[in-house]
């Protein structure tokens, strides 16, 4: 005798599915999420760089410390682009690490970087110009990694507007 075995029909899944995956599966164009060592890898690099930038970066910009100070002296915009300049890495790196900004945090630090690439090679005879090189590509490894969270902000922020 042989037996007849009938396989479930599928179910739906309990997990709700954002307007833009949604949109994306309908379209025939899903694109799968970073495997997950890719995910906790570049996760891990997040912290990390939100911690550089908050603490050693933004920090003495923010307080105020006497060598940030001079530093920015030299630039000849003075204390409010030290303080501007302190509140946006801080800003940066607390969005480095919520998930849905990850990847527009790492695009505006790029910008960012280009920036202080820029005053280092000017203003300071590129004396420490790789530093701001080497966060701009890890920054864009980041928005890389992270370009779908860049795509739900952005269809968040449409569908609000």
């Amino acid at each position: 005798m042989s037996e007849a075995t009938t396989t479930p029909a599928p179910t739906a899944s309990a997990r709700p599915v954002s307007p833009s995956t949604a949109a994306a599966v309908s379209a025939g164009t899903a694109q799968a999420g970073p495997s997950r060592r890719t995910d906790i890898a570049v996760r891990t690099l997040q912290i990390v760089l939100a911690l550089f930038l908050a603490i050693p970066s933004a920090g003495p910009k923010i307080i105020g410390h006497s060598v940030a100070a001079e530093s920015f002296d030299e630039i000849g915009f003075g204390d409010w682009f030290m303080y501007l300049t302190g509140g946006l890495e801080l800003a940066g790196a607390i969005a480095l690490v919520v998930p849905i900004l990850s990847g527009a945090s790492a695009i505006a630090l790029i910008g960012l970087m280009i920036g202080a690439f820029i005053t280092q090679v000017t203003v300071f005879d590129g004396q420490n110009a790789l530093t701001p090189v080497i966060l701009l590509v890890l920054f864009a490894v980041v928005a890389w990694v992270r370009r779908q969270k860049t795509v739900e902000l952005a269809a968040l922020v449409r569908r609000r507007v």
